[in-house]
């Protein structure tokens, strides 16, 4: 009986989470039905019809949830205040499609895309002969977004898009402290369902030596935000410095004032204890300018 109890609130969660309805459903005919809704029904039927002159038609989530309920379908939530139902347009949007498809390749090295699918804020019955296409820079962080056209006399309509795709991230194994340096033993690669990335996630981590800039919790995907150049200097540590005169290289050895990355400038300490400004060449080395 305490297990039936326990499971309980469980099958209730995902009953709600299973009946959260769109905001926007495109659909066929102005004839709306309710398989548009609740996909599998046992017997179909139309539950509202778009007006006529009218492309689309918009009811307060609150009013539809109630039209469901009297028709034996209820618990079922929404998070927006109205819900829009919007007749297909008779377009061909493959050009849009492939501009994505293309768009969203170059900005992953590993993304294996399953569906696009564009839909026109509004409805049309065609689209222009000559138009240039538009996306935002960032809009390949999420699996929906806003693609546009631009006419000849400056005109713009708007469409809207998803994709289903997965994207091969980096994750850490275990938290990983400030200035730690990215390797296989502290990151692992997975393929993850593309859905809203808070930046670029990284997608090689040998190219370059990298470390992370702050506190990485365990399982994070790690993007670019989170990552640097690797510091090839230490501060204290004692470092190779050569300086070129008259034909000749003379190389001693030095303390760092600071951590140093390739080509920083930064100040050593000599064994007498001057201070001379180096360039950091690269691991523990360093030359005079």
């Amino acid at each position: 009986m305490f297990i039936k109890i326990l499971f309980l609130p469980l099958i209730l969660l995902n009953l709600y989470a299973n009946n959260a309805l769109e905001g926007v459903y495109y659909v066929d005919s102005k004839d709306v039905k309710i398989s548009t809704v609740i996909p599998h029904v046992k017997s179909d039927f139309s539950i509202l019809t778009i007006e006529e002159n009218r492309y689309s038609q918009r009811i307060k989530s609150k009013e539809f949830i109630e039209l469901l309920s009297k028709h034996g379908y209820k618990n079922y939530t929404s998070k927006s205040s109205y819900i829009n139902f919007i007749l297909k347009s008779p377009i061909n949007t493959s050009k849009l499609e492939q501009r994505l498809e293309e768009y969203y390749k170059k900005s992953y090295e590993n993304i294996d895309i399953k569906s696009i699918h564009v839909e026109p804020r509004g409805y049309l019955s065609s689209l222009p002969e000559v138009y240039t296409i538009q996306l935002r820079d960032d809009d390949f962080l999420s699996d929906r977004g806003v693609i546009s056209i631009k006419t000849d006399d400056n005109k713009k309509l708007f469409f809207d898009y998803n994709i289903i795709a997965n994207v091969e991230v980096y994750k850490s194994k275990d938290s990983l402290k400030k200035d730690t340096n990215l390797s296989p033993s502290n990151t692992f690669k997975k393929s993850v369902r593309l859905d809203r990335f808070r930046d670029k996630p990284l997608q090689n981590i040998y190219k370059t030596s990298l470390q992370v800039k702050r506190h990485i919790q365990k399982d994070a995907i790690l993007t670019i935000r989170d990552v640097e150049i690797a510091d090839v200097v230490k501060r204290d540590s004692n470092i190779n410095v050569t300086m070129h005169r008259d034909g000749m290289d003379i190389t001693f050895s030095a303390k760092a004032q600071k951590d140093a990355k390739v080509n920083d400038i930064i100040n050593v300490q000599n064994s007498s204890g001057k201070i001379l400004k180096v360039k950091v060449t690269g691991s523990n080395s360093a030359e005079i300018e």
